[in-house]
């Protein structure tokens, strides 16, 4: 039997319109499936219905992958692969598999020999990077940063190091409502000649990139509670 494949289907970065930030074919691959593994069954059918208006969603099969998901269901979501089945993998907002519990289950495909196609999108990391003027060549996504308070400045100090000595760019993300606390953090224990760049709301209406030093930064005020943000570093030579 010949095995299905098995789709990353991007999403986008919020309330926006999809056909602004994803390709037609994205249309057309959601409009052939009925079977995704996704992170929340509520945010998928409402993006798939962004999508594909038309879909019947009581014909839908949604498997669902997030923090909850034991190891063990794993080889469900992947099994009508197995039986010829072709189906589509879609994260809570961007690209499947890119700081995104997806992976685990795109690992599992390709250990049971199963193609996996990943389909143009909207990424916040390389959007960001792409935005933020600082080195493209050597960059590094580092997640979360800890929450404790010493920690966190150990550890903004070892990656703004990082970045001085290897020429490379850092990026990070915070849950939103803490985003402001981060970008005190960050301008009250980098040198002041460090670029930081934030980068928030991304293809939303209300996106702001901007990339200033430490000491500009000091300077400027802005808002990002509640706000998608991916903040970047990096200290030059």
């Amino acid at each position: 039997m010949t095995k299905g494949k098995l789709y990353l289907i991007p999403c986008t970065l919020g309330e926006s319109n999809p056909f602004h930030v994803l390709p037609a074919q994205v249309k057309t691959i959601i409009d052939s499936l009925d079977t995704f593994v996704v992170e929340n069954s509520k945010a998928a059918r409402k993006f798939i219905k962004s999508i594909a208006p038309e879909k019947q969603q009581s014909s839908l099969t949604l498997f669902e992958l997030n923090k909850f998901t034991e190891a063990a269901d794993l080889p469900n979501f992947i099994q009508p692969c197995l039986e010829g089945k072709t189906i589509g993998l879609i994260s809570d907002a961007g690209c499947p598999g890119i700081a995104d519990p997806g992976a685990d289950v795109v690992s599992l495909a390709h250990k049971n020999d199963i193609q996996v196609v990943p389909l143009v999108g909207p990424s916040s990391i390389l959007l960001a990077m792409m935005a933020s003027g600082m080195n493209g060549q050597s960059f590094a996504f580092n997640g979360y940063l800890p929450i404790d308070k010493g920690e966190r400045k150990a550890e903004l100090k070892r990656l703004e190091r990082l970045s001085f000595e290897h020429n490379q760019t850092q990026s990070f993300i915070e849950t939103p409502y803490r985003n402001n606390k981060l970008l005190e953090d960050l301008c009250n224990t980098l040198s002041e000649s460090t670029e930081i760049c934030v980068a928030c709301d991304i293809t939303l209406p209300t996106e702001l990139i901007k990339t200033k030093t430490v000491n500009q930064w000091k300077k400027n005020s802005v808002d990002l509670h509640k706000r998608p943000t991916l903040f970047i570093i990096h200290k030059s030579f």
